[in-house]
């Protein structure tokens, strides 16, 4: 018999209130793991990773999707241009 531990999914919003008790309520981190039943080692990255978002040295992660939709879509604008400059250039040829 195994003793299979699910890794949990913690939401940004749970991060940010989880790291609040450290940074607004005075909490230790030992204390803040017991009251949201997470390690310390969670607590102490989630609290760097929120420190890097505020000061701009790390996105966040909707800011990561939305960079990512960005990539796509001036990929797709790019393709676009490329075959209206072929276009173009074969009309133009046609038109002598």
């Amino acid at each position: 018999m195994t003793t299979e531990k699910k890794r949990r999914k913690f939401t940004p919003e749970f991060k940010k209130d989880a790291v609040a008790l450290i940074t607004e309520q005075g909490y230790s981190f030992a204390k803040a793991a017991l009251a949201v039943d997470t390690s310390e080692n969670n607590l102490r990255r989630w609290k760097k990773e929120l420190e890097l978002e505020a000061s701009g040295e790390s996105l966040a992660a909707d800011e990561r999707a939305e960079l990512k939709r960005l990539r796509r879509e001036n990929k797709e604008l790019r393709s676009e241009k490329e075959i209206l400059k072929k276009a173009s250039a074969f009309f133009a040829k046609e038109m002598k």
